[in-house]
């Protein structure tokens, strides 16, 4: 089930019928859905913010590969558990889980991840002797966990809708500019679906045999020239990928102090989900991106679209719920599944914010209840498949015939 609430209908949550086959005075919802998600991807400038939520919809065909706070969780406690069964160091203390909270000061029933990696983390930096030893060490084994489970694609994950996704919001005419799309996920879901689309990313790192990250990659842009001829025009498929909170693939090398793009790496460079991750945000790479990000939702005549993002990281809600204070032609579009109930008493602060301010007639601001792959669905092409997407497909198609 989908709905919508906007000033078009009347400051109410309407529910969507997605069946209809045209947006009809009988389908108001899917009408104004239609409406609302045409206007975004043919606005000057679009910003797309990705959260956990655009992941989820990733599987091997029988299950979800993309984990949730709640999985990572339960991920961490099983391999405290190994650990235990290989050895009885902390059998006296209940075992590795329960003196990992002990030595956190966090109650044993506590089940916020985050807020235990926090406590976590502080820990760490006073304790001393033995215990400062094993929270650090006991720390490491959670953070080789998290790093594991967010490492869920393989070359032959079926990502067709984050392809879907790309193919109508990342072509974009040469008098619009380039889509920024900004993500506070670790994966390679955009990149490897772009890859597959025949997209070009562009994502701060130097188009090289060895991929160092340098910001001034964001200035830069991909013509297409034809032999013999001086006229040259920006390919239509790129657009531009900003990773908040890393990425997998990212590895600070300390002998040079630069941040490779190093497909595999043991040591990917990430902002683990701590209370710190806000102090970490302002730091190298993460600045670069941040500080884009802020300009990007200042810059007038922009949309921004917000997909399967809590609005639970409050160093990215600040910024938006600012830029919307202080730039009258920013327009916002927030999806997310549980968006009618965040926006009730007792959810979330910042939806809510803005679910008052559609009450109160402001007209910038849409808030779609769907989740991501259905979300697509009501998003129209903004411009027509190109003929290097067609020769993609065919080429593909042909090498998955061959390969049988």
């Amino acid at each position: 089930m989908m709905k919508i609430k906007s000033i078009q209908t009347g400051s109410a949550w309407i529910e969507i019928d997605v069946s209809a086959t045209n947006p009809t005075d009988q389908h108001p919802g899917l009408a104004d859905v239609r409406r609302v998600m045409s206007g975004a991807v043919r606005a000057q400038n679009l910003v797309i913010l990705a959260g956990l939520g655009t992941s989820l919809c990733v599987t091997d065909g029988t299950r979800r590969l993309a984990p949730t706070m709640g999985d990572l969780l339960t991920h961490t406690k099983k391999a405290f558990d190994d650990l235990d069964g290989a050895d009885t160091k902390y059998k006296a203390a209940g075992g590795r889980w329960s003196h990992f909270l002990a030595l956190s000061n966090v109650p044993s029933d506590n089940s916020d991840l985050e807020y235990i990696l926090s406590r976590a983390k502080v820990a760490s930096d006073f304790l001393l002797g033995s215990q400062a030893t094993e929270i650090s060490d006991l720390l490491a084994v959670a953070e080789g966990v998290i790093r594991d489970k967010v490492d869920f694609l393989s070359s032959d994950t079926d990502l067709s809708k984050h392809e879907a996704f790309l193919r109508r919001v990342a072509r974009r005419s040469a008098r619009r500019s380039r889509v920024k799309l900004f993500t506070t996920n670790y994966d390679r879901c955009f990149e490897q679906a772009a890859q597959k689309s025949g997209f070009v990313v562009v994502d701060g790192f130097a188009f090289a045999s060895e991929a160092i990250f340098d910001s001034s990659q964001f200035a830069f842009d991909v013509v297409r020239r034809t032999t013999g001829e001086e006229k040259s025009d920006f390919i239509e498929n790129l657009f531009h990928l900003h990773k908040l909170h890393g990425s997998i693939d990212w590895e600070f090398d300390k002998k040079t102090g630069q941040i490779i793009k190093k497909i595999g790496t043991k040591a990917p460079l990430l902002i683990y989900p701590q209370s710190t991750k806000y102090e970490m945000a302002f730091s190298q790479p993460y600045i670069e991106m941040m500080g884009t990000f802020q300009a990007a939702v200042r810059t007038p005549n922009t949309t921004l679209l917000i997909a399967g993002f809590g609005f639970n990281d409050k160093h990215i809600a600040e910024p938006i719920l600012g830029a919307f204070k202080g730039n009258l032609a920013l327009n916002i579009v927030i999806a997310d599944p549980n968006a009618e109930s965040l926006s009730a008493a007792g959810g979330n602060k910042y939806i809510r914010a803005f679910s008052e301010l559609i009450d109160s007639g402001d007209g910038r601001i849409a808030l779609v209840a769907a989740k991501f792959e259905d979300l697509i669905a009501v998003i129209p092409d903004a411009m027509a498949e190109t003929e290097l997407e067609r020769h993609n497909e065919r080429v593909r198609r042909m090498g998955t015939s061959l390969g049988k």
